[in-house]
This record gives C-alpha cells, sequence and structure tokens, in this order.
C-alpha cells in the first residue's frame, strides 16, 4: 500500500545524514523527485520518492516507511469538514477516503476496512448514530475505531460514545485536537511520523 506522507527537505537531510544543501541538489538534479509549494521556494518530498531514492542508492529504509499506512473513512456531507478533514489525515499519513452519506459509509466500511472512521452524526439517510450501530454489530469491524465529528449538544455527542464511538471532536473543528483525538485512538500506529527523529 503507498503511504501518502509528504516531508520537507531537512527531515530528508536527517534520515540520510546529510545537510539539507545535499538534499537540494539531489532534488537540482532530479535524483531525488520533490514539488515546491506553490507561493514559497519549500520543497516537499512525498514517501515512495524518497523510498524509491534510497532503494536505487543502496541506502537503508527506515521501517516505518515500509508499514501501510492506516486507512481513514470520512463520513460527511459537508464538503469544507471532508476537505479539511481529509488535508489533515492525510498528510499525517493515513490513507483516506469518503462517504457522504450513511448508505455509502456502510458501502465503504466492507470495501476500505478503515482503522478508523470520522463520523458526522448529521447526514441524509442513515444518521450517524446509526452507523454507529452497524458498525458495533458487526464482528468483522470490532476493532474499527470510531471519533464523531459534529456539531451538535454536548449531549448528543457523550451520547454517541455510550452508543459505542470511542470519541468525538465538537464542530466548528480544531486541527490540532482531531491530529490528536485519532492519534490517541490508534496509539500512533500504522503511520510515520517522520518528525520525531532526532
Amino acid at each position: 500500500m503507498k503511504n501518502p506522507g509528504v516531508f520537507t527537505t531537512s527531515q530528508a537531510a536527517k534520515w540520510c545524514g546529510v545537510s539539507f544543501r545535499t538534499v537540494l541538489r539531489w532534488i537540482e538534479r532530479g535524483e531525488l523527485q520533490a514539488y515546491k509549494l506553490p507561493g514559497r521556494g519549500d520543497h516537499r518530498i512525498q514517501v515512495d520518492a524518497f523510498v524509491e531514492f534510497l532503494s536505487k542508492h543502496d541506502m537503508p529504509i527506515p521501517e516505518q516507511f515500509n508499514r501501510p499506512a492506516s486507512r481513514a473513512l470520512i463520513v460527511d456531507d459537508d464538503p469544507a469538514s471532508v476537505k479539511l478533514i481529509s488535508t489533515i489525515l492525510q498528510l499525517e499519513g493515513y490513507e483516506v477516503r469518503v462517504a457522504l452519506d450513511g448508505f455509502s459509509a456502510g458501502a465503504q466500511l466492507v470495501a476500505f476496512a478503515p482503522d478508523i472512521v470520522t463520523l458526522d452524526l448529521k447526514m441524509p439517510g442513515l444518521s450517524g448514530n446509526e452507523v454507529i450501530q452497524f458498525v458495533r454489530s458487526m464482528k468483522q469491524f470490532r476493532n474499527t475505531k470510531i471519533l464523531v465529528v459534529s456539531s451538535g449538544s454536548i449531549d448528543k455527542l457523550e451520547k454517541a460514545v455510550s452508543e459505542g464511538a470511542d470519541d468525538y471532536l465538537a464542530k466548528p473543528l480544531d486541527q490540532d485536537k482531531l491530529r490528536e483525538k485519532v492519534s490517541a485512538i490508534l496509539g500512533n500506529k500504522g503511520h510515520p511520523k517522520l518528525e520525531t527523529k532526532t
């Protein structure tokens, strides 16, 4: 499974034990594939391109780059929320899919087998609470984690937890809290945290 994570030239330099200027030279010579952020000169390197570079030059490949990414299913009918959650989780190294209603969520659960579901309670078709009941009634999803990301009263969000969700995050969305809660629910498994290497 491909890992969609990206990281900086400085992070690549740390992994290789070289200066970031050396990494820039690799990029300039076309040896290491990278892209520039719009409006800035900073480069970003996709994990797949970095692994390919390491392999080509017989350099050791960090174990976590070979691990499959955790899978996240976003169940939400609000395009702005979907875009924001998708971006955050993809940058954290998750493989992401989206379901815009409860019925689609059921199909995606079977086909995609996500490690975690972020779930809005207010949706057309099956409600978020009904999705929780469906997930918790199926033995094959017993290890699937559910983070409710929804507006509404704290009572309604806590009710979702009592019905089987692992935690909740109230909208409007706090990006840092989303990262923290997803990481805590999954126990930091399944995706590389490139910035932690010293």
